[in-house]
């Protein structure tokens, strides 16, 4: 086995590559901005760090989202790209669960939590979880204000969640606590389903709104006499 991870629906771009029984290297860049740019070079880092090639990948793994649009299309359109060329499996994975298992390992959630990450616009996704391998609600897109009843007081870790402290008064700030998304978590919780048989998202993208970009309504239609 050897999968090489990644995810850009957070401003995050990260990459890693796991072996099966632990991740052999990974790279992570924070720039919102620059999905299209940082990902190749973070996959080209991990494989020469792991002294391996592409074409030795045997699985992907992709974060699917939810994400704003233009990040999140980078990510699955490579993860799509190379199943392809290189005729091998895409397993996708919610975002929202990986951070909530970068969570568990790191100790921070032992019982139940929120995941939140920013959606932008005043908004953010977010979901519930009873342990870092049960998700209960969600994913959903709300502003803070309005789910404030769901998840004061209560644990949460995330971007989303750092960004609007007065509602999501549980907000963890250890240090260890994951705010963007990590490549190894979601690899580490790719393996622990393939080895459970468990079943993955299909590779497409959960946007959970419709994109800034749409056709404007009303134009006139200029044709030919």
């Amino acid at each position: 086995m050897l999968l090489l991870a990644f995810d850009t629906a957070t401003p995050a771009v990260t990459a890693a590559l796991h072996d099966g029984r632990s991740v052999l290297a990974e790279s992570t860049e924070v720039d919102a901005r620059r999905h299209g740019e940082l990902l190749m070079p973070a996959v080209d880092r991990v494989l020469r760090e792991a002294g391996t090639k592409l074409d030795a990948v045997t699985g992907i793994v992709v974060g699917v989202g939810p994400g704003p649009y233009t990040g999140l299309r980078v990510g699955l359109v490579t993860a799509a790209a190379f199943g392809d060329a290189l005729g091998i499996p895409v397993h996708g994975i919610c975002t929202l669960d990986g951070i909530a298992y970068a969570a568990g390992q790191a100790g921070l959630a032992e019982g139940p939590f929120v995941v939140a990450t920013d959606a932008r616009r005043k908004e953010v996704y977010w979901a519930r979880y009873d342990s870092p391998r049960s998700r209960v609600t969600g994913p959903a897109v709300d502003r803070p204000a309005d789910i404030a009843e769901q998840v004061t007081g209560v644990p949460a870790v995330g971007q989303g969640a750092v960004l609007y402290p007065e509602v999501f008064t549980g907000v963890r700030t250890d240090p260890a606590a994951p705010v963007h998304q990590s490549a190894a978590a979601l690899v580490a919780l790719a393996v622990v389903k393939l080895e459970a048989g468990e079943d993955f998202l299909p590779p497409l993208p959960l946007y959970l709104r419709r994109p800034d970009a749409q056709v404007p309504a009303g134009y006139k239609a200029v044709l030919p006499k």
